[in-house]
């Protein structure tokens, strides 16, 4: 008997056996036939809605004039300090030739610790008379 005439009879069980083994390659994706579900609204934390989303003239009618001022590539970061805490407010283009809008706010107390957002913008309001 030849070696090859020897495997012959084997190589439908090996075959068998290998089928058994399952996929070896990636999973074909699914297709989930749950209903897909809106995407909730950005939720603005009580006390920010004044900031967020504001363009520049309302957020400057709220707390006054800022600190400091500098472009970052495509935005601009406006900075408000009073006795308690310091605003950092983030203000890019919501699309191309849209007036910029705040998008993020970073806050922290004069001492680099956190402090509430909403906390901060109501000493940088009263500090700025609200205007």
């Amino acid at each position: 008997m030849t070696p090859v005439s020897r495997l012959v009879p084997i190589l439908p069980a090996a075959l068998a056996l290998a089928a058994c083994g399952g996929a070896t390659g990636p999973r074909p994706a699914t297709v989930s036939t749950a209903p897909m579900r809106p995407v909730p609204p950005r939720v603005v934390a009580p006390g920010m809605t004044q900031v967020i989303g504001a363009e520049e003239r309302a957020l400057l009618a709220v707390l006054g004039r800022p600190d400091a001022e500098m472009t970052e590539g495509a935005g601009r970061k406006l900075q408000f300090a009073s006795p308690i805490c310091v605003l950092d407010a983030y203000l890019y283009a919501p699309r191309d030739g849209a007036a910029p809008v705040v998008t993020h706010v970073d806050t922290r107390q004069r001492t680099g610790a956190p402090i509430d957002q909403a906390s901060c913008v109501a000493a940088l309001t009263r500090r700025s008379g609200g205007k």
